[in-house]
C-alpha cells in the first residue's frame, strides 16, 4: 500500500507553498540572488551563503580554516572596524551571527525589514573585503584554542567524533568542523588569507532574503553591494569517496561520564539519491517522537534506554543513518542486541499503513514548521540552492514521499542497515567494565489575545491566525518550584512530563501514537514559576490536542510503571547534565546564592528530591495546582472559533473548584553564601561566574534588568569586546538571570583557560564599576535597546512563544497583551537607570563568586 491515499490531505496543505513567488537572479558576476517576499512581519532575513566549508580545505584538511574564517570575517572591513559591525547591526535592532558546516559556511543578519540594505551592505563588505587583521587573528586563534578544548568538555561532542572518525575513512567528514587542536595551531595567516581570497569569490556566493522585502529595491541593494566585485577563478576542489565499508567497526571509550551515550550507524547515499525520502521515513517510523517503533519497544517496554531516536543524516553525496540512546552502562549492550532484533523483525514483517501515514505526516509537520520564521524560510531556500541544486527540492521530495510504500522501507532496511556495514559508538562511564559485544515578535497586524473568563475562574485567551495551517494549544498553572515540597524537589518536573502520559482511557503509548499519527506533538512545560502542557497540530486535527489535554488535567493516571520509567529518566538526565561543566557551574553557583530559597533548584530538582517522589505525592501536587482559578488556556493559530471555543469553554468548565494554591513562603536572605569559592572538577575549562541579588518577575526595575543584561552580553557589549576580542582570554562571556515570583538572581559567566580566572573577574568586576559609576555611552544604550525591541518581535512570530507570553502574563498578573507595551518600557530605561540598578543590586558584599577548574 503506498502512502499517498492516506496522506494525501497532509499533503494538499503544502501544496500553498508551492505557489509562493521565489525570484531567481544570477548577477553577471556568477553570484545567485533568491529574493521571497513575505509581508507577514515587518523582518527580514538577510544571508549569505558560502559554498565552502571544512570538507573543501584541500590540502590543509582537519585545519578548521572555514571555521576560523568565520569567526575573522566581522573582525574588519576595508570601509569599518570590526566593532562598529556588531554596533551598527545592533543599532538596527538587528541580530548577526553565523555557522561552519562540512559543505558550508553561513553568514546572517535577521532584522526588521525597514533596514534591509544595512544588513546587505555590511555583509557584503564581510565576506568581499574583510582585512583580516594580523592581531586580530592572533587573538581569536586563541579564543578558537579554547573553544576546541570546550567542545572536548562535552560528551556529546566527543560521541559524534569519534562516530565520523570512525564510520569515514577517506572522507573529508572524519575531521572535525572546527579542526584538530595540533592542525589548526599551526595555521598561519597567510593560509587563512590564501582560503579566503580563493573561496570566498561573488561566482561561489548565494545570496538570500526572506522578508517584507521590495523586490526591485532588494534587487538593486545587492547589485549595488555585491556587484561591483568581480567573477574569480574557482579551482575545484576535490572530495573523495568514501570506500565501500566491508566489515563493522566499533569503538567504546570509558571516561569521566555517569551515563552512557551510544549510537549505530550505516552508511546511506546523499541527498539527491533516490532512496533518500525513504530513508528519511524509515528514520521517523523507527524513531521519531514517543510513539515510535524503538521508543516504545526499547524504552517504554523493555526499559534499557533513557532516550533514543533515529536519523537520516546525508547532506552531500554520503551520510549515516543513525541511531543514538542514552542507558545506563550496565544496559548498553542488552539495548544495542534490542535494536538489532527490532530491525530484524521489520526487515521481514515490515510496517503498517498507519505507521507510514503517522510518519508522513511528523514530515509534513517539520516543513511547515521550517516555514515559521523568515530565518527559517530562508535557510531552506539556501540549502535547496546549495546543497541540492534545485530550489523546486522540496515539492520534488514530497512527490517522491506520496509514492512509497512498506516494501520500499522493508527493501531500504535490507540495502543499507545490515551488520557488514554497522558502526557501534558509545562514551561509557569508567566504572563500567569494557564488554567486546562486537556491535555496537510580531508585526502590529496580528490580533491581541482576546481573554474569557468562565464562572468558576479558569481563563481562556484566543488569538486567531491563519498565516500558516498550525494550531497550538498551551494550558498552565503557577507551579514550579515554589510551589513544591522542599524534600521532594524536581516534582515540577515529573508531574508535567506524567500528566503527558497515561491519561484517560489511553496508555501513555496510546497517547503518544493518538497525537503522533496525525503529526502532532504534545509535551510537559515546567518552569520556575508555571506548569502545564502544550499540543500543537494542524488545524484539522484540534479535536485529538484538546482530547490529549483534557484527559492530561482532569484524567492524569500516575501508572507505576511509567513513575519508575520517568523517574529513572529524570535522574538520567540530572546526572547527564553533570558531565558538561557549564551546566554543572551555573547548577552550583545557583545553589550557593539561594541557599534554602525554592531557587536553589530548577524544576528537574536533585538527585534526592527526585528519588524521594511517588505517584502519591505527584497526585496530590497535581490536585493541588491543577484547580480552575490558577489555571489559563492559550489557542493561537488557524481555527474557527465558533467551532472550537464552546468545546474549550465545556473542558475548563470541568476543572475543579477552590481557592487558588500559595507559593511557599521563602524568608532565605540572598545571597545565603557570599564570598569567594573554587570547585575542581576533571576538565580542560575553567568556567567562572559572579552571582548577584537581582530582581523578580514584573518588579518595577524589571525592564532596566532586561537592558542591563543585554548591555553585558552580546558581540557588540564592551564585556565581550575586552574579555574575548582585545585580550582572548575567553571563548564566552555574558551576563543572564534566573527570576521567581518574589526574588532573582542577576549573574555572570564565563569560559577560560585554566590559569586566567583572576583575569577574567577582574574584567567583571570593571565592567560593573564603570556602569555603576554611569560611564555608558548614549549609542550604548540606544543599541540595547534596539535589540531588545527587535528580538521582542523576533521571538512573536509563532503561535507557540505568543501562547506561551500571553499565559505566563495571565498567571503573573500583567495584561494579557502586555507584550504590545514592551518596547515603550525598554525605550523609557535610562543610563542613569542602569546606574542606579547596578549600584543597588551588583554589590561586592552582596557576591557569590565560584570558579570551577580542573
Amino acid at each position: 500500500m503506498t502512502v499517498s491515499a492516506s496522506a494525501a490531505a497532509e499533503l494538499r496543505l503544502l501544496a500553498p507553498f508551492w505557489q509562493e513567488p521565489v525570484v531567481r537572479t544570477v548577477l553577471p558576476n556568477g553570484l545567485t540572488l533568491i529574493l521571497k517576499p513575505d509581508r507577514s512581519a515587518a523582518l527580514a532575513s538577510v544571508q549569505v551563503w558560502v559554498k565552502t566549508g571544512s570538507i573543501h580545505e584541500d590540502t590543509r584538511l582537519g585545519a578548521g580554516l572555514s571555521h576560523y574564517l568565520e569567526h575573522m570575517l566581522f573582525k574588519g572591513t576595508e570601509r569599518r572596524a570590526g566593532r562598529d559591525i556588531s554596533a551598527t547591526v545592533q543599532a538596527h535592532g538587528g541580530y548577526i551571527n553565523a555557522y561552519t558546516t562540512f559543505d558550508r559556511t553561513v553568514y546572517y543578519i535577521d532584522l526588521p525589514s525597514e533596514h534591509t540594505e544595512v544588513a546587505v551592505d555590511l555583509l557584503a563588505d564581510a565576506v568581499l573585503h574583510s582585512t583580516l587583521p594580523a592581531d586580530e587573528c592572533a587573538k581569536e586563534k586563541d579564543v578558537i584554542l579554547r573553544e576546541i578544548a570546550m567542545t572536548k568538555d562535552d560528551p556529546d561532542n566527543r560521541l559524534w567524533d569519534t562516530l565520523f572518525s570512525t564510520a569515514f575513512r577517506e572522507h573529508p567528514y572524519r575531521q572535525p568542523i572546527i579542526g584538530h587542536r595540533d592542525v589548526f595551531s599551526a595555521v598561519a595567516r597567510e593560509d587563512l588569507v590564501a582560503y579566503y581570497k580563493a573561496r570566498y569569490v561573488p561566482n561561489n556566493l548565494v545570496v538570500v532574503i526572506v522578508g517584507d522585502i521590495d523586490v526591485a529595491a532588494t534587487t538593486a541593494a545587492v547589485e549595488k553591494h555585491f556587484g561591483a566585485a568581480p567573477r574569480a577563478r574557482l579551482a575545484p576542489v576535490l572530495v573523495p569517496a568514501e570506500p565501500l565499508q566491508l566489515g563493522p567497526r566499533a569503538e567504546h571509550r570509558y571516561e569521566d561520564v555517569e551515563l552512557t551515550r551510544g549510537a549505530l550507524a550505516w552508511p546511506i547515499p546523499g541527498l539527491t539519491h533516490e532512496d533518500a525520502p525513504v530513508l528519511d521515513l524509515l528514520a521517523t517510523v523507527l524513531g521519531g517522537g514517543d510513539s515510535s517503533i524503538l521508543w516504545q519497544e526499547i524504552r517504554e517496554e523493555a526499559g534499557l534506554v533513557h532516550t533514543i531516536d533515529a536519523s537520516s543524516w546525508n547532506p552531500g553525496s554520503s551520510g549515516l543513518f543513525c541511531i543514538g540512546f542514552t542507558a545506563d552502562a550496565d544496559k548498553r549492550t542488552a539495548a544495542t542486541a534490542a535494536i538489532q532484533r527490532v530491525l530484524a523483525r521489520c526487515s521481514t514483517k515490515g510496517f503498517t499503513p498507519a505507521q507510514l501515514h503517522k510518519a508522513i505526516r511528523q514530515i509534513v509537520v517539520g516543513e511547515i514548521n521550517s516555514r515559521k520564521t523568515m530565518s527559517g524560510q530562508a535557510s531552506r531556500l539556501g540549502a535547496a540552492e546549495v546543497v541540492v541544486g534545485d530550489l523546486d527540492y522540496s515539492r520534488t521530495y514530497f512527490d517522491q514521499l506520496r509514492r512509497v510504500t512498506s516494501a520500499d522501507l522493508k527493501r531500504v532496511l535490507k540495502a543499507y542497515l545490515v551488520p557488514a556495514r554497522l558502526t557501534a559508538i558509545s562514551l561509557n562511564p569508567k566504572v563500567a567494565a569494557p564488554v567486546a559485544d562486537g556491535s555496537e515578535q510580531a508585526r502590529s497586524g496580528i490580533p491581541d489575545f482576546e481573554e474569557i473568563k468562565l464562572p468558576n475562574g479558569a481563563r481562556l485567551l484566543l488569538q486567531p491566525d491563519r498565516r500558516l495551517p498550525n494550531l497550538h494549544f498551551r494550558l498552565a498553572a503557577n507551579g514550579g518550584v515554589l510551589f513544591e515540597d522542599p524534600a521532594l524537589r524536581g516534582s515540577t518536573s515529573l508531574l508535567a512530563t506524567l500528566l503527558t502520559k497515561d491519561a484517560g482511557q489511553r496508555t501513555a503509548a496510546q497517547v503518544a501514537q493518538f497525537i503522533e499519527e496525525v503529526g502532532g506533538s504534545f509535551h510537559p512545560l515546567a518552569g520556575n514559576n508555571s506548569i502545564g502542557v502544550a499540543a500543537e497540530v494542524l488545524p484539522p486535527d484540534w479535536a485529538r490536542a484538546l482530547s490529549v489535554i483534557t484527559d492530561a488535567v482532569l484524567a492524569p493516571k500516575f501508572a507505576a510503571d511509567t513513575f519508575k520509567t520517568e523517574q529513572a529518566a529524570l535522574l538520567a538526565a540530572l546526572a547527564q547534565d553533570a558531565d558538561d561543566v557549564v551546566t554543572l557551574a551555573r547548577k552550583r553557583v545557583r545553589e550557593k546564592f539561594f541557599g534554602a530559597h525554592p531557587l536553589a533548584y530548577d524544576a528537574s530538582g536533585h538527585e534526592t528530591g527526585v528519588k524521594a517522589l511517588n505517584p502519591a505525592a505527584l497526585r496530590a501536587l497535581h490536585k493541588k495546582l491543577f484547580v480552575a482559578r490558577n489555571v489559563v488556556l492559550a489557542v493561537a493559530g488557524d481555527f474557527d472559533a465558533k467551532q472550537l471555543v464552546p468545546k474549550l469553554k465545556a473542558f475548563l468548565a470541568r476543572l475543579p473548584k477552590g481557592p487558588a494554591p500559595e507559593p511557599v513562603a521563602a524568608k532565605t536572605a540572598l545571597p545565603a553564601e557570599a564570598g569567594d569559592f573554587i570547585e575542581k572538577q576533571p576538565r580542560e575549562q575553567a568556567v567562572v561566574l559572579q552571582a548577584f541579588p537581582g530582581t523578580r518577575v514584573h518588579a518595577e526595575d524589571y525592564h532596566a534588568g532586561e537592558v542591563l543584561d543585554e548591555l553585558f552580553s552580546g558581540m557588540a557589549s564592551r564585556l565581550f569586546e575586552r574579555v574575548r576580542e582585545e585580550k582572548g582570554l575567553a571563548y564566552f562571556v555574558r551576563s543572564s538571570r534566573v527570576m521567581g515570583l518574589d526574588t532573582g538572581m542577576f549573574y555572570f559567566i564565563a569560559g577560560t583557560q585554566p590559569g586566567r580566572e583572576g583575569e577574567v573577574l577582574a574584567e567583571i568586576d570593571a565592567e560593573i564599576a564603570r556602569v555603576q559609576a554611569g560611564d555608558i555611552a548614549e549609542v550604548e544604550l540606544r543599541r540595547c535597546q534596539a535589540r531588545l525591541k527587535a528580538g521582542q518581535r523576533q521571538s512573536m512570530q509563532t503561535n507557540s512563544a505568543r501562547a506561551l507570553q500571553a499565559t505566563l502574563n495571565a498567571l503573573q498578573g500583567q495584561p494579557v497583551n502586555a507584550w504590545r507595551d514592551y518596547d515603550a518600557k525598554i525605550s523609557a530605561v535610562t543610563i542613569a537607570d542602569l546606574a542606579d540598578f547596578a549600584r543597588r543590586h551588583l554589590k561586592k558584599a552582596d557576591r557569590t563568586q565560584l570558579v570551577v577548574r580542573p
